[in-house]
């Protein structure tokens, strides 16, 4: 650790690594509620941005980060990424015995136990703590955050997650919150195409969608896609919810591996993972995940085009 590095100011401190569109709000967030504040990025800019906004120190490096903050909470992209940072780019190595790493990444539930046992190794505790809500209730604070890892250790870092989410719950042991993570968009991801190719079918019977999503939000086939996700950012043409297509399949590609690796007959999500990753392939790179609902339009239009044709023969 560095000579510079005060032990009080660490144990008050918090770091944040990773800074895109989740990432920088959060950060926002903890900043204005007056913590200490230790940022990085691999675009600098992006730390820089955060520096006016109160106790916030940009750093170059994450062992920066870690010399000078006693919890570093991780919002990155994948569990690659995740190890690299954390092993490779010299997290751990930064740490004091008794500091905590808080991945609320989403990340694999089997690669965050093999992680927090080596961070174990040098006195670190890891819990994984993943978030629902996108980047709307990011900037409201009300994430539900679901926490794998030990409990005490969570009680310990509560006070910083209270600023970020109304929802904490402690879903289990090491890995248990990146499984919920995983399963939730699992389910997400169903609602959303299933719901595109219902509204869609309304839509070509000549229905008002909007009056179908007041019907629908009133019934049993109301879901967060309904309620959320089809009147804010598929009606409108939006479609900037904030998180993307990608790593929705990435989600949806760990949920269903823990579902074949537990002995689930997954066929429903197998064929959601394979529409979805078409999907993918179809769509810009950088989509958002609610642009699913535009790619089943294009494959509902294109399926009518050829059997327009087919007639016409």
């Amino acid at each position: 650790m560095s000579d510079a590095a005060d032990p009080a100011e660490r144990d008050r401190s918090v770091g944040v690594v990773g800074l895109g569109k989740m990432g920088s709000v959060m950060s926002e967030r903890l900043a204005v509620a007056g913590l200490s504040l230790h940022v990085h990025d691999v675009d600098r800019a992006a730390a820089e941005r955060l520096v006016p906004l109160g106790a916030v120190t940009a750093h170059d490096s994450v062992v920066g980060v870690a010399e000078r903050a006693g919890v570093v909470i991780l919002m990155l992209p994948n569990s690659a990424i995740v190890e690299q940072v954390v092993l490779d780019g010299g997290l751990l190595s930064g740490l004091a015995g008794g500091d905590v790493i808080v991945d609320m990444s989403s990340s694999e539930p089997q690669r965050t136990k093999a992680l927090a046992e080596a961070a174990a190794g040098r006195g670190v505790e890891l819990l994984d703590a993943p978030v629902s809500g996108g980047v709307k209730a990011a900037v409201a604070g009300t994430l539900t955050i679901m926490v794998g890892g030990p409990v005490e250790v969570l009680g310990r870092v509560r006070p910083t997650l209270d600023h970020l989410g109304s929802r904490i719950v402690h879903v289990g042991g090491h890995g248990a919150g990146h499984a919920v993570k995983a399963l939730n968009n699992l389910m997400s991801a169903s609602h959303l195409l299933a719901s595109s190719e219902a509204l869609l079918a309304a839509e070509a019977f000549g229905l008002d969608l909007e009056k179908v999503l007041d019907v629908v939000n009133t019934s049993s086939g109301r879901s967060g896609s309904t309620e959320n996700k089809w009147p804010n950012f598929v009606l409108p043409g939006t479609f900037d919810s904030g998180f993307s297509l990608d790593l929705m399949v990435k989600d949806m590609r760990i949920a269903l591996g823990l579902a074949e690796a537990g002995g689930v007959d997954a066929r429903l999500a197998r064929l959601a993972v394979d529409l979805w990753g078409e999907a993918a392939a179809a769509l810009p790179p950088g989509a958002d995940h609610t642009e699913i609902a535009r790619w089943a339009r294009s494959c509902r239009d294109t399926a009518h085009d050829g059997a327009v044709h087919d007639t016409a023969k």
